[in-house]
């Protein structure tokens, strides 16, 4: 069955499977099922447990490339229009998001009762419940209330950064403005790559994961522009590439093979037309909502499995169920308020592959 002629049907493969692929790391990392079912499938879960975080990489080139397939830099962006955009993209961001922190305190209190365990969160204060609305409780030092939820400020961020550099850009002459936005995007990416990206303590920051999303960023570029566009992009791989294989950090690794494949995908039309799916249209669809799901739902469900003598194969299936349920309460989130609040516009209008009005949100322009 073929899916939706206005998407783009390998973003939505390598969002559904980079969704899919965190809701597995997290319950291999967080456990408790996967301490029962290790000795079944040690590899696989040891590779979860350690890579399986590395498919992160994946939506911040997501999100660079969506976001400049949105940008439209032949017209200056004022600071209201700025301003405005941000406004649009909050909303879009917590809305959800305040759904899902409710859900992420009522699983805690529910789990608390049927087992101990440190991933389960205490009660949480009226400021870390306001930090965490704010998208800043990792700059101000809270303990985040559900796995994953640091991405989300992040986004918000690196959207905040690029729009930034779209204004300063808008500011010179016409004919210059998208060379110097690429120059802005690529220094600042080229800084996040070889200095910010080496200092944990600033992955709280967009400046630790600039490289990555100025990735996608330029493969959007590259595609519109000419050569500097070009060379931009490669000398962006080609440092991410580099700090992967002798630095030892692979997530940037992970971002340099993305980029490219994006970029492959583009230049031989694979973008728009494989794999046609709707299944997979309808995972990439729900990603944000399954990133915001999934970690309250698997905790209910794995505290009561851990109620039951479990083997490890139970223990496994078990873990199978926490990520099928955490989709279907993902499907009910996306249907009853996220695609409430995407900008909708008759087909008449929108031409299959435009670019979208605004910034994609969240983990689904990354999920």
């Amino acid at each position: 069955m073929s899916s939706s002629p206005s998407r783009l049907a390998f973003v939505d493969l390598l969002r559904a499977l980079a969704a899919s692929t965190i809701v597995w790391h997290h319950l291999a990392f967080y456990g408790p099922l996967s301490d029962v079912a290790h000795p079944l499938a040690p590899g696989l879960l040891d590779w979860l447990d350690t890579y399986g975080r590395m498919a992160v990489q994946v939506f911040l080139v997501l999100g660079g490339f969506m976001m400049g397939r949105s940008l439209d830099l032949a017209r200056p962006l004022s600071l209201p229009a700025l301003a405005r955009a941000l406004a649009r993209r909050y909303v879009r961001l917590t809305v959800p998001y305040a759904a899902a922190l409710l859900l992420a305190v009522v699983a805690n209190a529910a789990a608390a009762r049927l087992m101990e365990h440190p991933s389960i969160s205490a009660p949480p204060s009226v400021g870390q419940l306001l930090a965490h609305a704010l998208l800043l409780q990792d700059l101000l030092g809270y303990e985040a209330l559900s796995a994953g939820v640091w991405y989300l400020a992040i986004d918000f961020q690196l959207a905040a950064l690029t729009l930034l550099l779209a204004w300063g850009a808008g500011r010179a002459a016409p004919p210059l403005r998208r060379r110097l936005f690429l120059a802005l995007c690529g220094a600042l990416a080229a800084a996040s790559v070889l200095l910010f990206n080496r200092h944990p303590a600033l992955d709280v920051t967009a400046l630790y994961f600039f490289g990555s999303y100025a990735l996608g960023l330029s493969v959007q570029r590259a595609l519109a522009g000419g050569a500097r566009a070009r060379a931009v992009f490669g000398v962006l791989a080609a440092l991410a590439a580099g700090a992967g294989l002798v630095d030892g950090r692979l997530r940037l690794l992970v971002a340099a093979v993305t980029a490219v494949a994006l970029m492959l995908a583009s230049r031989t039309g694979v973008l728009e037309r494989w794999p046609r799916s709707r299944a997979v249209e309808l995972l990439a669809r729900t990603s944000y909502a399954l990133f915001l799901v999934h970690f309250p739902v698997s905790l209910v469900l794995s505290a009561l499995a851990m109620r039951l003598p479990l083997t490890p194969l139970a223990a496994l299936a078990a873990m199978a169920g926490c990520w099928l349920a955490s989709f279907g309460v993902a499907l009910l989130l996306h249907l009853q308020v996220e695609a409430r609040l995407a900008p909708a516009a008759p087909p008449s209008r929108r031409a299959p592959h435009s670019r979208s009005p605004e910034p994609a949100a969240g983990v689904a322009g990354a999920p």
